[in-house]
């Protein structure tokens, strides 16, 4: 019997690149997506353009999730995004 893995909540893409302010693409994309999973409040669009309006989630997540706020998405902020995005109940 095969089990499939769960499904992630989003699925833009698998990359994972360092992405800040000014950065765009399907990378920008699954963070937003990501970030609308975690926080609460008002939903990201899901655009790929990293402008200050997910500048501003992306250090408000850090700062919930208790890592270094720089509001860059680097590896780990990827970490904890991918995991709260696909854990159930939980939101900043």
């Amino acid at each position: 019997m095969t089990t499939n893995p769960p499904a992630q909540a989003c699925n833009f893409t698998t990359a994972r690149p360092t992405i800040k302010q000014g950065s765009s693409g399907d990378a920008v994309k699954q963070a937003q997506c990501y970030l609308n999973h975690s926080l609460t409040g008002d939903d990201l669009l899901v655009d790929g353009v990293f402008g200050p309006v997910t500048d501003a989630a992306t250090r408000r997540f850090q700062s919930c999730a208790k890592i270094t706020v720089d509001g860059v998405i680097g590896a780990q902020t990827w970490s904890f995004l991918t995991f709260f995005a696909n854990s159930p109940g939980f939101a900043c």
